[in-house]
Parts: C-alpha cells; structure tokens; sequence
C-alpha cells in the first residue's frame, strides 16, 4: 500500500474512531450567536449553515480539501476535517519535502552565498538565484494556499482533527466560520532575504497559518494555532539573523472587517497576530473592527495582537509568557483603538508590566480590571511612566465603547476558564 493510501486509510479510521459525543453535537451548522463580537453585527455570521447535502463534505486528505474548497467559490459549504490533513502531499497523498519544491538550479548553500551581505551588499536580491527562489516558492505556493470562499464552514471531527502545513487564505471573501481545528506548521520552505540599509536585515517568510485579507464576518472560534512540527528557535542563524519559517499565525489585514476570534489558542511562535498592515493603509480607517475574547496565547513572543487603525474589544484573554526573548503582547500602532478589559496576564520574574504593552506611533488604549501574575495592574499608567520619552503618552479615550458582547466575566475567572476551554476539541 502506498503511502497515499496509508494516509486516507488513516484518515477513515480516524473518522470512525470520531467520539460519540463529538457526532452527537454536530457543530457544523452552527452560527456565530447573537452580539458575540464585531462578526455578529447587521446580518451577522452564519457561514456554510445553509448548505444543501450535496455541499456537506468530509475529508481525510488534501486532494478532498482542495475539492471541497472547490476554488473559494461562494456557494454555501460545510467542510468537516477528519484526522490529519496535510497540504505537503502530491496528488496520491504521498509526503513531498522541500527538495520536492525546488527548480531552476535553487540551494540553499547557493543563495546564501550568492546574497551574503559582506559581499553583496545591501541591495535587493536579484539574478539567478533569486529567480530560482521564486520560483520554488511557488511551486510549494500551489500546494500549500487553500483559498476560502465565502459562505465557509470548516469544522474538524472530534477532539483531534489537524491541519498541517496549510495556509488557509479568506481572501475577499464573507460569511466565514472556522471552529475546532489545529492548525499547525505553515513552514515556508524558501523565505527570501531582505537587505537593511540601516542593519544587517531579515529573513521574511510567506505564509500565514490563517490570513484573512479583505475578509469580512469571520468566526474564528476554538481552534489550535501553532509552528509544531517546525519551530523557528530551533531554526539557524544565517547572515546572523534567524533563519525563520513562519509568518503569522492569524493576521487579519487590507480592510478586512467585523471579525471575531474566540476560544482559541495560539502558541510558540514569534509574531502571532498582525490587524491592519501598514502605517499607510489609510484606507483601513473605519474597517478592521475585531473581538478577541477568551483566547489564549502562550509561549508568544510578540503581536498578541498588534493593531493598526482597528476598533478592537480585547477581553477576557490569558496571557502566559514562557519565551526568553518575549518583547511585548499588546502592540499600540497607527490610529488603532483598542478597548482592553479583563485580561490576565502570567510571566516570569524577568518580565515587567511596562514589557506588556509596546507603542508604535499609538495614541490611545482604555484599559481595566488587567491581573498581572495575580495582581491588579493598570496597563496604561505604568505604560506611560516607563515608555522613557520613546513615545508619546496614550490616552484612555479610544472614542468608542463595545456594545456587541457576551457576558465579560473577571479576569481571574476568565483566566480559569480559558485555561480549562480554549482551543481545538475542547467545544462544551
């Protein structure tokens, strides 16, 4: 038996093996409940509920997904994930690696040499080596992006449904629901190399886990977002910069709106969530209105969120700081407006309260009833007593306040809960 069929063989037992109570509560039609975050505004959001049966499917490998997906068409679907789905896999199922990607003469020794900024310089990678990267990239683009249309539901079996290696890209798309998956390892097999006139420069990489791009009405609700399988500490150091994988693991960007993101788990990674994209985006002004709630990021060391120009409820959400090289967790950009309310915040004895925000241009920040390792502390005070002059003073006046949310528990029975319910198979 081929390892294709080994994988689909695997991925029918796991639905067979999917716990009663699991098929006893089909989740898959349902529907964002009423005032639960920004997606719940006007007509809110009930993804592929109205989908016919012939528009119901359950898949166990990639080759179901992408037909499924059917191209990120709009007609009402429901996708059920059952076991392990890898997006690494060719045509018959069968594993495909980096070298499996790579064309036109790539390696990896040859572009490092080639690019070595000792010898070339600070300008933009160019020539064959470059064009070779490329086009690898997108050879391993046309496995790995799984465009999502609108009118989605995408739910997994059970407490164990995985999707591996995918970057799942909502893309101008609305009515979309994604709920009980983990989401793991979108490694970007030929991140380029992007020069720093003013520093040695970076490493940049492709792929976010879920990237949600023009999007619009989107429930994101327990699901499980990590690099397992590949995490970037353990990655090498080239041009004395980390040779990182992963992009972000939920970055809601370019005018994407009314967005909520609940019960979920995002850990061990760098740059976790990125709203709104660019200083510039002017354009994003009046759209990027996200809910964050009961969510738990862990082992995080940066963007929990970072947020450009977007009205933002973030409320009731753990915090745990685990990663030596943690910078910050609320990260206060361009115009955004957030409204911060009963989070809690864990973090060993090196780690301050002036670590937890960090201010890039920011204005304002309402914050309240914030635990610090169980403490009460006020984000915004001890903020705008240690910024040291690097930026100016926020303000608690955001100029809106939430309207469309569920009950805002404390902190520190928010804390309890969410370590007990956030994440994939963990559904009540």
């Amino acid at each position: 038996m081929r390892a294709g069929q080994l994988a689909v063989a695997a991925g029918l037992l796991a639905l067979l093996c999917v716990p009663a109570h699991a098929e006893d509560r089909d989740i898959s039609r349902d529907t964002l409940p009423a005032d639960d975050g920004w997606a719940a505004e006007g007509a809110g959001t009930t993804g592929g509920a109205a989908a016919d049966a012939e528009h119901v499917h359950t898949v166990t490998d990639r080759a179901g997904l992408v037909r499924a997906l059917d191209g990120g068409s709009d007609t009402p679907k429901i996708i059920k994930i059952a076991g392990t789905v890898d997006a690494n896999t060719d045509e018959n199922g069968d594993r495909l690696d980096c070298s499996d990607y790579a064309t036109g003469g790539y390696g990896l020794k040859k572009y490092l040499a080639a690019y070595d900024p000792r010898t070339w310089g600070s300008a933009k990678p160019s020539g064959p080596q470059e064009e070779a990267r490329q086009a690898s990239a997108a050879r391993q683009a046309e496995r790995i992006v799984l465009p999502v249309g609108s009118n989605t539901t995408i739910v997994g079996l059970g407490d164990s449904a995985v999707l591996k290696g995918a970057s799942l890209q909502v893309r101008n798309a609305d009515n979309v629901i994604i709920r009980n998956l983990d989401v793991r390892d979108a490694y970007d097999c030929f991140p380029v190399w992007q020069p720093n006139t003013g520093g040695l420069g970076d490493w940049k990489t492709a792929y976010d886990t879920i990237w949600l791009t023009g999007a619009t009405h989107v429930w994101i609700d327990h699901i499980t977002a990590s690099d397992r399988g590949h995490p970037d500490a353990k990655e090498p150091t080239y041009f004395a910069r980390n040779y990182l994988r992963h992009d972000g693991l939920l970055d809601i960007t370019n005018g994407s709106d009314l967005v909520t993101v609940s019960w979920s788990r995002f850990a061990d990674h760098d740059k976790a969530m990125l709203i709104g994209n660019s200083d510039t985006a002017t354009s994003d002004r009046g759209r990027l209105r996200v809910t964050l709630h009961h969510n738990a990021f862990e082992s995080v060391v940066q963007r929990a969120p970072r947020i450009r120009f977007g009205q933002v409820h973030l409320y009731n959400n753990r915090y745990e700081v685990t990663d030596d090289d943690y910078r910050y967790s609320l990260g206060v950009s361009t115009e955004s407006r957030i409204h911060a309310e009963n989070n809690a915040f864990h973090a060993p004895g090196h780690v301050e309260v002036a670590d937890l925000v960090k201010s890039w241009n920011g204005s304002a920040l309402h914050q309240s009833g914030t635990l610090f390792n169980g403490y009460p502390v006020d984000l915004l005070a001890i903020n705008n007593a240690y910024n040291s002059g690097s930026e100016r003073d926020l303000t608690a006046d955001v100029g809106w306040t939430p309207t469309l949310h569920g009950p805002i528990d404390s902190a520190a029975a928010a804390d309890r809960a969410v370590a007990r319910g956030a994440g994939a198979g963990r559904i009540p």
